[in-house]
C-alpha cells in the first residue's frame, strides 16, 4: 500500500519532530503514525527518515501512559576523580611545595612553576600512579585550573624605586 502525502505535510511532520525532544517527540511521532493509519509507520521511516525502534517507544509510552526516562547525565566518559578518588589530593600534595601566592597580593590564585607535564610525571613518580590509568596531561591541566593554579613562572617581587 502507497501513501501519498503532499511536500507541505511532509515538511509540517519533519519540522515539528526537530522542535520536539525526548519524550514530547516520540508521543508527537507515535500520534501521527496512529493517525496516518496501515502502513504509517513504514511511511515515516521511509519518507521522513524516522527511527523504527523511536517511533515503537513512542507507541508504548502512548499506550501506557508511562514515560520512558531519557538519562543523558548517565552518559559519557566518567571524570577522572571517579576513577582516582585521592587524584585531587595527590596533585595539591606535589603542586603546594612548588608554588606561592602573587606578589601583590592582589589576587587569591597560587601561581606555580610546575607545567601539567611536570605534574603527571612526579604523580607517577612520587604517588605511584600507572602511566596507562592515570589522566592525560590537558585534563591534569584543567584540575590544576580548577584547584586553582596558575601556571606560570613564580614571579619575584621587586622593589619599589625611591
Amino acid at each position: 500500500m502507497r501513501m501519498e502525502r503532499s511536500a507541505a505535510e511532509k515538511e509540517l511532520f519533519e519540522e515539528t519532530a526537530k522542535a520536539l525532544s525526548g519524550s514530547e517527540r516520540r508521543l508527537f511521532m507515535a500520534r501521527t503514525v496512529k493517525a496516518l493509519g496501515r502502513g504509517g509507520k513504514e511511511w515515516a521511516q521511509r519518507e521522513l527518515g524516522w527511527s523504527g525502534v523511536t517511533i515503537r517507544k513512542g507507541i508504548h509510552e502512548l499506550e501506557s501512559g508511562i514515560v520512558c526516562v531519557d538519562a543523558y547525565e548517565m552518559r559519557g566518559r566518567k571524570r577522572s576523580e571517579e576513577h582516582l578518588p585521592n587524584l585531587l589530593n595527590d596533585i595539591r600534595a606535589i603542586v603546594d611545595g612548588q608554588s606561592q601566592i602573587a606578589p601583590s597580593f592582589g589576587s587569591t590564585r597560587l601561581y606555580t612553576r610546575m607545567s601539567a607535564k611536570e605534574t603527571r610525571k612526579q604523580l607517577i613518580e612520587q604517588k605511584g600512579y600507572q602511566h596507562e590509568t592515570l589522566a592525560g596531561e590537558e585534563v591534569i591541566r584543567e584540575r590544576l585550573n580548577e584547584l586553582g593554579y596558575t601556571l606560570r613562572a613564580v614571579s619575584k617581587s621587586k622593589p619599589k624605586k625611591k
